[in-house]
C-alpha cells in the first residue's frame, strides 16, 4: 500500500467557483447510475471511496482517464481516495465489454503492468491525497473453500446470471464463459467488503461498463455486515460527431503511455477534437473552472476557425498526462509544422520528438533525392514536378528548383507532408 499526500493550491482555488460536488459532477457530465437516492449525499462529510483498474496492459487509456478526472473532483471536494490496482482480478480478466474469453496474462507481465498503472495514478493525480492498494495482497492467502463458504454462499446465482455480459455470452450465438470469468464479479464484490472493513470505504466509483460488477459488493456488504454502501458510475463517453465510443483513433486506443501513443499523437488527438464535442471534453478532461470554459464556448461560437477551445484542451490534457516540458515541446513542434514558427527555433528534444513522427533523411542529399527517399514523391521526375509547381518548401521558404540540402532542414510538401533532414 502506497500513500501519496501533497497539497494542490490550484484545485483549492478552483473550489471558489461555488459549486458543491454534486453540482460540479452534474455540470461536467459525470452523472450516470448510482445507488444513492440523491447525489447531494456527496456534498456532506468526507467519504472514503475506491476505484480500480485491472493490469491487462501496461497503460491506461483515455477511457480510464474519464474516471480518473472524476476522482480528482472527489478528492478536491474532500473525499478520501483508494486507487486499486487489480493484481488478483488481472489474473482472471474482466469479461465486461468483450465477446470472447480473454487470454491469460503471465504473472511477470501483470507485475510490470501493475507498476505502470500505479505510476500513471501518480501522474494523473499529482498533488492529491490518495492511497494505492492491490487486491492481490488480500487474495493471495485466501483459501478456496474458505472463500466459497464465507463469500460464495451469500451471492445468489440469480443476480450473477442477470449480468448483461453473462447473458450475452451464454445466449444464442454467444461464445460461452468460463467459471473463472463468471466469478469475476464475485471477486470484485469481495474487494469492496475488504476495503469497507479495513478502511471504512463506503463508495465505489466506476465506469458505466462496470456497474454490474460493482453492485455485487453493495449487496454482499448488506448481507454480511448489514451496512449500506454505494456505487457511483460515470457515463460512457460518446463522440458526438461519429456516435461511437470516445477515445479511439485510426491506430486504435489512445493510451496514456507515450511508448504506446506518442506525446505528439496524443496532443494531436485533442487538437483535432470536433467542434460539437470540444466543450464537453474541456469539462471532463481538464480542471478548468466554469467561467473559463464558458468563455471558451463563447469564443468557439464566435470564431470557430481560431480553434482556441481545441488548443486549450490539447494543452491541458497533454500537460496533465505528460507534464509541462513535453507539452511545451509538442506545442513548439506543432507550431512549426502547422503554424508560423521558425524551424530553427526547435530544441534538440523537439527535434527528437519530430523525428519520431515524420520521415528522416540525412544531410548532403539533393531536394529531389530527399523527397523520393522519404516517399513524398514517387520518382525523380515526380519530385521535380512537385518542386517546379511550387508544392515544396524548405524551412517555410518555397523552392522552385532542385538544390542540395547540406544542413538540418524541414522539407514540406503541400500542407501536411514533411521530411526532416538531419
Amino acid at each position: 500500500m502506497d500513500k501519496f499526500n501533497e497539497s494542490s493550491s490550484n484545485d483549492k482555488q478552483q473550489i471558489s467557483n461555488g459549486m458543491k460536488l454534486s453540482e460540479e459532477l452534474t455540470w461536467r457530465g459525470f452523472v450516470h447510475q448510482t445507488t444513492y437516492q440523491d447525489i447531494t449525499a456527496l456534498d456532506g462529510d468526507p467519504i472514503s471511496f475506491y476505484i480500480g483498474v485491472d493490469p491487462s496492459a501496461d497503460s491506461m487509456t483515455i477511457g480510464n482517464l474519464v474516471a480518473m478526472m472524476m476522482v480528482r473532483h472527489f478528492i478536491k471536494h474532500g473525499h478520501k481516495a483508494y486507487m486499486l490496482v487489480g493484481g488478483a482480478t488481472g489474473l482472471i480478466g474482466d469479461p465486461d465489454g468483450v465477446s470472447t474469453e480473454r487470454g491469460a496474462i503471465n504473472t511477470d507481465d501483470i507485475e510490470n503492468n501493475k507498476k505502470a498503472i500505479a505510476e500513471q495514478y501518480k501522474q494523473v493525480l499529482a498533488g492529491k491525497d490518495f492511497t494505492v492498494v492491490d487486491n492481490y495482497d488480500w487474495f493471495k492467502d485466501i483459501k478456496y473453500l474458505d472463500f466459497l463458504r464465507d463469500i460464495g454462499k451469500h451471492v445468489p446465482m440469480s443476480s450473477m446470471l442477470a449480468r448483461d455480459f453473462v447473458k450475452s455470452r451464454l445466449g444464442e450465438n454467444g461464445s460461452g464463459i468460463s467459471y473463472a470469468e463468471f466469478s469475476y464479479s464475485l471477486i470484485q464484490g469481495y474487494d469492496f467488503i475488504h476495503l469497507f472493513r479495513k478502511y471504512n470505504v463506503t463508495l465505489q466509483l466506476c465506469g458505466a461498463d462496470q456497474w454490474g460488477n460493482s453492485v455485487t459488493g453493495v449487496d454482499l456488504i448488506r448481507r454480511l455486515d448489514n451496512k449500506d454502501v454505494n456505487v457511483y458510475s460515470t457515463p460512457l463517453l460518446v463522440n458526438k460527431s461519429t456516435g461511437v465510443k470516445f477515445g479511439k483513433s485510426e491506430g486504435g486506443a489512445v493510451w496514456l503511455d507515450a511508448n504506446k501513443t506518442s506525446v505528439y499523437k496524443y496532443y494531436q488527438f485533442w487538437l483535432n477534437a470536433d467542434d460539437s464535442g470540444v466543450i464537453d471534453y474541456l469539462k471532463i478532461f481538464t480542471m478548468l473552472g466554469r467561467d473559463e470554459i464558458d468563455k471558451l464556448a463563447k469564443q468557439l461560437s464566435e470564431n470557430p476557425e481560431a480553434r482556441l477551445a481545441q488548443k486549450t484542451l490539447a494543452h491541458e490534457a497533454c500537460e496533465l498526462v505528460h507534464g509541462k516540458d513535453r507539452t511545451q515541446s509538442v506545442e513548439r513542434v506543432t507550431d512549426v509544422l502547422f503554424g508560423t514558427a521558425d524551424f530553427m527555433t526547435l530544441k534538440d528534444n523537439d527535434l527528437d520528438m519530430l523525428a519520431a513522427e515524420i520521415p528522416v533523411v540525412s544531410t548532403g542529399k539533393s531536394l529531389i533525392n530527399a523527397l523520393v527517399e522519404a516517399k513524398l514523391a514517387l520518382s525523380n521526375s515526380d519530385a521535380r514536378r512537385l518542386i517546379t509547381s511550387g508544392a515544396v518548401s524548405i524551412n517555410s521558404k518555397k523552392v522552385l528548383k532542385d538544390e542540395a540540402i547540406n544542413s538540418m532542414a524541414l522539407v514540406k510538401k503541400g500542407k501536411n507532408s514533411f521530411v526532416l533532414v538531419r
